[in-house]
């Protein structure tokens, strides 16, 4: 098998590639944003087809790189270049680990082409879930999870194939501030501290704020066709059971392991099957030793960015896309210091109510929702600087 691996330097595009590795699975693509140095060395060790950077004067330099250092990857540019590469004949299945909105398009080409496609990008199902099931459906081209969360609710679903769903239990570790009822001059430093993942920088602060579960409710209601009200939040600190899925005769099914990405990846990467192999690095959970499991519902009052994802699924239209894209941004603004941590799932909540309530029909009318919830939200940045300045 041959895979393509955009967001190929990120946490889980390394991780992805590490995973690749063990199996043997050969990669025929590697893309990313602009980190010239890491793709190169991912280059020089993989020898991929081909290589692409959305940044296009990153994309220059690698081109020097690999001038140089005689290697046989041919090197592409720009976020057109980036989705029509998705497509490729070459390749068997897309990993799709593009941070933000820029994943949309290369979410929408695999699955267009055909292409069974591990997803990690949130922001795809969140912005166009009902763009992203169409082209699948019309394309009998699979949404692989790779979220530890959905990963575990659709390994669930595998062991219990045609059973009536009730209810989805997504899990959630609380992050680094659980229990904590006054989160005023939460510095970023604070809030990358996860207590039990290691992710990268902007799906750690969505931890922190609990705001990527409200994003994963609008995963699973687009991977899983659950309505939201049966797609329900729970706390479990210690990050081992990764969600669990209740069936109609009252069964509760869960999915344990230990907290490391490469399981949920191997998972997608060996779909249909099961590798017969660990993942890299990873021990066997010892429940023992792990000793107890706590489970507690959110605190909505503290974090009420883990209810946006069920509003915004009720306003329907435009509003997920709008909440997803005004979230992006207001992180950005909170990691440069331009606005406290407090703000972010307000910003969110008023970008989602200004949002147009119909449909999308087109991915030119999500990115334009995006562009639109971004505008508003560096707006009211720089009213909030001016004031505080």
């Amino acid at each position: 098998m041959r895979i393509s691996v955009f967001g190929s330097t990120g946490s889980i595009g390394t991780q992805t590639l590490e995973v690749a590795r063990h199996l043997g699975i050969e990669v025929a693509v590697l893309a990313a944003g602009s980190n010239v140095d890491k793709l190169a060395e991912q280059v020089a060790s993989l020898r991929p087809r081909f290589a692409a950077m959305y940044d296009r004067e990153a994309s220059s330099r690698l081109k020097e790189i690999i001038l140089a250092e005689g290697l046989p990857t041919r090197v592409v540019d720009g976020r057109r270049a980036m989705s029509e590469l998705a497509s490729y004949d070459g390749s068997d299945k897309v990993v799709n680990a593009v941070v933000g909105s820029a994943g949309l398009a290369v979410s929408l080409s695999a699955l267009n082409a055909g292409k069974p496609l591990a997803l990690a990008n949130k922001e795809s199902l969140v912005a166009a879930g009902s763009l992203m099931v169409e082209a699948s459906k019309a394309h009998n081209a699979a949404i692989l999870p790779v979220d530890s969360e959905h990963s575990a609710i659709w390994q669930c679903m595998w062991s219990s194939a045609g059973a009536g769903v009730e209810e989805i239990m997504l899990t959630a570790s609380g992050g680094p501030f659980r229990g904590r009822k006054d989160l005023s001059g939460i510095r970023p430093e604070d809030a990358l501290k996860h207590p039990t993942w290691d992710m990268g920088k902007k799906i750690s602060i969505d931890s922190a704020t609990m705001i990527n579960k409200a994003l994963e409710v609008i995963e699973a209601r687009w991977l899983f066709d659950v309505d939201a009200d049966r797609i329900k939040v729970v706390v479990h600190p210690q990050s081992i059971v990764h969600s669990a899925v209740m069936f109609t005769d009252g069964s509760v099914i869960a999915q344990m392991g230990a907290p490391d990405m490469r399981l949920p990846i191997m998972a997608a990467l060996c779909y249909p099957g099961r590798s017969s192999v660990h993942a890299p690095g990873s021990g066997k959970l010892d429940l023992a030793q792990v000793g107890s499991l706590s489970f507690e519902r959110p605190d909505t009052d503290t974090f009420p960015g883990v209810t946006l994802g069920h509003r915004a699924l009720r306003r329907k239209g435009l509003a997920p896309a709008a909440m997803s894209a005004a979230n992006e941004e207001a992180v950005a603004q909170f990691l440069s210091g331009n606005i406290p941590f407090t703000m972010i799932a307000g910003l969110c909540e008023e970008a989602m109510e200004a949002s147009s309530e119909s449909e999308p029909s087109s991915l030119e009318e999500v990115l334009e929702a995006d562009l639109k919830a971004r505008s508003y939200v560096e707006s009211r940045c720089r009213s909030w600087r001016s004031c505080h300045s």
